[in-house]
């Protein structure tokens, strides 16, 4: 299954940014919340970010691999995915504010949603 090496790859990144969520929490001494340190709230917006959008394409995913849609269309879905998380988690690092590879991880993330629902209404 094309959408299991994808969950795979995702869940090493989400793994790495909960880390990166553990890191500042000791880093800062806060054990629960944000403490209101900009660098902890950063690190949680971006692991939940991650976590509110990443399941649902998932799904996407493997409700169209199930429905036998193209390879290419899983990996394309796949491919947004992983790539406008990783423009997102760039972008984010490099400012809290606007920035290029968050817009276009955003973009692609948006991409990924549309076209697996357009893949799941309108198969092949």
């Amino acid at each position: 299954m094309i959408t299991a090496l994808y969950a795979a790859v995702l869940a090493v990144m989400f793994v790495g940014l909960a880390l990166a969520v553990v890191r500042q929490r000791f880093k800062l001494r806060v054990g629960l919340g944000d403490g209101q340190q900009p660098e902890l709230i950063k690190a949680i917006r971006i692991h939940g970010n991650f976590a509110e959008y990443v399941p649902f394409l998932l799904v996407l995913m493997f409700i169209a691999e199930q429905q036998q849609a193209a390879a290419w269309q899983i990996h394309l879905l796949g491919v947004l995915t992983v790539g406008g998380r990783l423009l997102h988690l760039v972008g984010l690092r490099q400012s809290s504010g606007t920035s290029i590879a968050r817009f276009f991880g955003m973009i692609s993330t948006f991409a990924a949603l549309l076209c697996g629902a357009a893949f799941l209404l309108l198969p092949l």
